[in-house]
């Protein structure tokens, strides 16, 4: 199977964010480019990454430079173009049919979920941030109203969103207690979470309240998006494997709730093995398919090992710049017709029983998980 055949695969951005509408300098498009919270070192650049050859030899055609332009060239055609061509760009080569935006994270540099979808003339959902949602409900009330207030807000917040994420990974890791906590235990962890905050902006970190937000979550039967593995520097790496999570998942198996595990690696192959034993379990390797570039393809097929095929999803994980969906998707049409094309010729998979294959990883998953198809995106707002 060619790359080409899956050029015009349908595509589900399950997890993403919007991008950034500001000129980007030098420094800033690199920050975009990398999952650490430093610059490069004196004399060193983020382009001589995978992620940076991807972007020089992928998106630089695409804003009319040639392959492996020089980085300097490649910033200075990004600031002649501008924001807005460059977004339109990147973003309308990347073939992506609808996005589900994550709004949790820097949503105010960012563009909306509706502005992705007008840009893109796409598509487009909403997926909303359990620890944000918790931060805000208990900056307004007092802690012993905190569990009402939280509820309230999930709800509301229910009414448009087609899901929730999870950052506990980020505040602690994903070895937490099962067990659904009491109303008492949560307002106690209320109190002393923000008696603690001594007037500085709230932060969930409490393991009481990060399960609290997970139960109530799998009360609402809604799909629930957990980041797994890779991430920046906040994480500790080896809290991030979802094996921690097993005994969650044994419990809430039968629930309704669905669980979507983010970007995985190192963990994918720990992750395909929970989506095989567990009906409610899906995953990805979103971030990792930018990250690992050139070697994405063996990234991807190693995650398919075990992840049944209406199990596994696409994301992007894109945030900021919009060469990450292009490339989200790019890497991830080539990796899986890789794949799909080996275990062709190694297994005797029929052509039609590959592009099936491909077409439920590509979307009819993530369809079928978000419910898509039965709630279409709302009309698009004003794009910017």
């Amino acid at each position: 199977m060619s790359t080409e055949l899956l050029r015009t695969l349908d595509l589900v951005d399950h997890h993403c964010h919007g991008v950034v509408t500001s000129r980007l300098d030098r420094a800033g498009l690199e920050d975009l480019l990398t999952e650490s919270d430093a610059p490069a070192p004196q004399g060193t650049t983020f382009f001589d990454t995978q992620l940076g050859f991807a972007v020089r030899r992928e998106c630089a055609p695409v804003l009319g430079l040639p392959e492996f332009a020089d980085p300097h060239e490649y910033v200075e055609r990004r600031a002649e173009l501008g924001p807005a061509e460059v977004n339109r760009r990147l973003l309308r080569a990347a073939g992506i049919g609808t996005y589900v935006v994550e709004t949790g994270h820097r949503s105010d540099e960012i563009l909306t979920p509706a502005q992705m979808g007008a840009v893109t003339s796409a598509g487009h959902a909403e997926v909303v941030r359990l620890e944000v949602l918790a931060e805000q409900a208990a900056a307004d009330v007092d802690p012993v109203d905190f569990p009402a207030a939280f509820r309230a807000a999930l709800d509301a917040a229910l009414v448009t969103a087609v899901g929730v994420k999870t950052i506990a990974a980020y505040r602690g890791g994903l070895e937490l207690d099962a067990s659904r906590p009491t109303d008492e235990q949560v307002v106690a962890a209320a109190h002393a979470w923000t008696s603690e905050a001594e007037g500085e902006p709230l932060r969930l970190t409490d393991p009481v309240l990060l399960r609290f937000g997970w139960w109530e979550a799998v009360d609402r039967q809604v799909p629930i998006q957990v980041h797994v593995g890779y991430g920046d520097p906040d994480v500790d790496l080896h809290r991030c494997n979802p094996l921690l999570m097993t005994e969650f998942l044994r419990r809430t198996q039968g629930s309704g709730a669905r669980f979507a595990l983010l970007h995985c690696y190192p963990y994918h192959r720990e992750a395909g093995y929970l989506a095989h034993v567990f009906p409610h379990v899906y995953c990805d390797v979103g971030l990792a398919v930018n990250f690992t570039g050139a070697q994405s393809p063996q990234v991807i097929a190693e995650s398919l090992e075990l992840t049944p095929f209406h199990k596994a999803l696409f994301s992007s994980d894109a945030f900021g710049a919009a060469e990450l969906f292009h490339l989200g998707a790019l890497l991830f049409r080539r990796g899986l017709a890789q794949g799909l094309t080996r275990w062709g010729e190694q297994g005797g998979w029929p052509l039609d029983e590959q592009m099936r294959v491909a077409q439920l990883i590509g979307s009819g998953n993530a369809r079928r998980l978000y419910g898509l198809d039965v709630a279409q995106p709302r009309p698009h707002e004003e794009g910017s």
